[in-house]
């Protein structure tokens, strides 16, 4: 009897303890495997990602990550490509804002609302959270605060008579004639003008920096008006002059890099990424030591405003139809998490508004030779940053401005005539 009771009484136990929360298989417990789809330009290098990638599958090691990198341009079409597919070969994207309307509406994204704790919506800067909500739904987590800066050769300038760099665009002419005026450099100004959407960021900054604007509040484009208008008249005419490089129209980001770094112009154009890059680096730098930094210019009819950029912002997103949207969350939370971007703000800074206070902000300092004038100046210029049209159509109509911004730079059509032209496809799309 006893015999058959202890018989019974571990019988029990072993169904009890099979069944038991407190011995079930831990989280993730069956190895998966995560893709994720991001650029290979601006913000956080490749090697600095991939090393994220590593330091999470170390803390979970039943999650694989597989890394893929393409261009900025390139992004979005292979995202969209690839989600005919189901399940989806991505579990996790990068997304631009201004991709976010047009991938929500046709269900790509996952609905995170429910992941995002109270502390994240406290100590993450409010901005940054517009850039992945949509109808009061978070489609992900934010991942980068970036806008555009002048860049300008700190010894080039020196020589030639100018203590400091310009605060208005007829200055930065002025002070791009002498330039090369003196021979110091054959162009004084790359920019990234090419047939994509880089051309429409300088555009954006040039536009507001004279007192226009996009749209109107009836949500029709403006970008067509007199203020619009004599942006890329003056687009058009440094060219002409010969003080913007004439490879600015076929120039990208990276391009833009390059020719700065090798020393070949007195100012550029670009992200903050580019400060650490060109000016610690000198595997892939001429200029060590002699970069500087500032906030974009206004025209001087702008007076009243004291600088003008644009917003280049994205997130993190767990994709819709991914299998494994749980493990997939888990690494787009590591990887937009404080610690992290603290660690690896030397060519991004953090969405935390923690991170720029007290202890915090010593730390994000001491981060790297970039950190003391990037922390900084980023929160300078972040408050000028323009955002572009947030609309679903917004892919179409970005490639209807683009191509008017080449026509214009490259004489096909005057700068209205080009405007002109795009801003009546933006009326076409937004009525479909």
């Amino acid at each position: 009897m006893k015999r058959s009771a202890l018989t019974f009484i571990l019988a029990f136990v072993m169904v009890v303890l099979a069944f038991s929360p407190a011995v079930a298989h831990p989280k993730h417990a069956e190895p998966v495997t995560i893709h994720v789809l991001t650029m290979d330009q601006a913000a956080m290098t490749t090697d600095q990602m991939d090393a994220v990638a590593k330091e999470f599958m170390d803390a979970n090691p039943n999650i694989k990550v597989e890394m893929e990198y393409i261009n900025y341009d390139s992004l979005h079409d292979k995202f969209t490509t690839a989600m005919a597919t189901n399940p989806p070969p991505y579990d996790v994207v990068m997304v631009d804002v201004i991709w976010y309307d047009e991938f929500v509406k046709a269900g790509y994204l996952a609905d995170v609302t429910s992941k995002i704790t109270p502390d994240m919506k406290k100590n993450i800067f409010p901005s940054a959270w517009n850039v992945v909500t949509r109808n009061d739904k978070v489609y992900g987590m934010p991942w980068l605060l970036d806008t555009k800066y002048l860049y300008y050769n700190m010894d080039i300038l020196k020589q030639a008579g100018f203590d400091a760099p310009p605060k208005t665009w007829e200055e930065l002419e002025t002070q791009a004639k002498a330039i090369k005026d003196k021979g110091l450099v054959e162009y004084p100004i790359v920019w990234s003008w090419a047939q994509a959407e880089a051309a429409i960021c300088d555009f954006t900054a040039l536009v507001y920096a004279n007192g226009g604007q996009f749209v109107d509040k009836a949500g029709k484009p403006a970008f067509n008006d007199a203020k619009g208008v004599a942006a890329l008249d003056w687009m058009v005419k440094t060219i002409d002059e010969g003080i913007t490089n004439p490879a600015s129209i076929s120039d990208l980001e990276e391009d833009v890099r390059g020719v700065f770094s090798s020393g070949k112009a007195a100012f550029a154009v670009n992200w903050l990424y580019m400060y650490d890059m060109a000016n610690n680096n000198e595997k892939e730098s001429q200029v060590n030591g002699k970069v500087g930094i500032t906030t974009m210019p206004v025209f001087a009819a702008n007076k009243d405003a004291k600088s003008a950029s644009v917003d280049g912002s994205s997130g993190f997103s767990v994709v819709a139809n991914s299998p494994n949207i749980d493990a997939a969350f888990e690494y787009v939370k590591f990887l937009t998490s404080e610690p992290v971007q603290m660690k690896y703000s030397s060519n991004q800074l953090p969405v935390w508004s923690t991170s720029y206070e007290g202890d915090n902000l010593k730390k994000l300092e001491a981060v790297g030779p970039s950190s003391p004038v990037t922390a900084p100046i980023f929160k300078e210029q972040f408050a000028y940053a323009h955002v572009r049209p947030t609309v679903p159509y917004y892919l179409e109509a970005s490639k209807e401005l683009q191509l008017a911004l080449q026509q214009a730079l490259t004489k096909q059509k005057t700068p209205k005539e080009a405007l002109d032209a795009a801003a009546a496809k933006w009326v076409e799309l937004g009525s479909k």
